[in-house]
């Protein structure tokens, strides 16, 4: 079965800018492009991806859509504006000239302030992608869900948003709560949906097994619905704790039981209505 990747990350490593990568993941720090993952995903089936933003800066914007003009294996980028700004629909109307850009993200997981996503100017940014067609990919913690609801109920219906990496439960911990409830009061709303990603890097790194993620996921396939959720594989991010080939098969493992639909739909058919592939 063919597969799209939703979300994936490229750079070339700058020790000063990507001082988020701690000493811990020094299997991180270099560089990652186009030519190391593209044999890694016709090994796996995957017929494209989405390249998500790592760096805050326009800058980082371009150097992706630059690396999608050069690969047509890269479907759509994911990058960052500053959505704070009051020439935000300015600098949309800039963007939208890119086909393959398909919508932005902003690390709200690195912010001080639990509360950033109910600034009025971050709404206001926000509520101005629907205009342009682009979606919003969310990047929270657990601790953040109670804002993002709240954020949530602020925006246009019709504006796609994407919830990163399940909003990276505790799975180390075991914990459950309240993280299953925001996340099943999250899926109420249908203009959301979530990515079955980054899990690896929120297990325990070396000895995690692939139950350890059969709540989280099922809880998901219950609130969110086959509809409603993308496989990404958070490349090369989850090389801190599994290759690519085992970030797939703990997806499949927990889907292979659906009808074929409901796992086209979460291998690539989601990927490709959400981000208008």
């Amino acid at each position: 079965m063919r597969r799209i990747d939703a979300h994936q990350h490229f750079w070339q490593y700058q020790a000063e800018r990507d001082s988020w990568i701690s000493g811990d993941m020094s299997i991180l720090r270099h560089d990652f492009l186009p030519s190391d993952l593209e044999p890694i995903v016709q090994a796996n089936q995957v017929s494209g991806c989405i390249a998500v933003q790592a760096d805050q800066s326009e800058e980082e914007t371009y150097f992706l859509l630059n690396l999608a003009k050069m690969h047509p294996f890269i479907k759509g980028v994911v990058g960052w504006v500053d959505l704070r700004s009051a020439q935000i629909e300015e600098r949309l109307a800039h963007f939208s000239r890119f086909n393959k850009l398909k919508g932005f993200r902003h690390i709200v997981q690195g912010e001080p302030d639990p509360q950033f996503v109910l600034h009025p100017s971050f709404i206001r940014g926000v509520s101005a992608l629907h205009k342009f067609g682009f979606t919003y990919d969310i990047l929270v913690k657990p601790k953040q869900l109670n804002a993002v609801l709240k954020f949530v109920r602020q925006l246009d219906e019709d504006q796609k948003l994407v919830v990163d990496h399940m909003a990276k439960p505790y799975i180390a911990q075991g914990k459950k709560e309240p993280w299953a409830a925001e996340m099943k009061a999250l899926a109420e709303y249908p203009n959301v949906c979530c990515k079955l990603s980054g899990m690896v890097t929120e297990a325990h790194w070396r000895n995690w097994t692939v139950a350890d993620f059969s709540f989280y996921i099922d809880h998901l396939l219950e609130v969110f619905g086959p509809d409603r959720l993308l496989f990404g594989s958070d490349w090369p991010v989850c090389l801190l704790a599994a290759s690519y080939e085992q970030v797939v098969e703990i997806v499949d493992t927990h889907i292979k039981t659906l009808s074929l639909p409901e796992q086209e739909a979460i291998w690539y058919k989601n990927a490709e209505r959400v981000y208008n592939l």
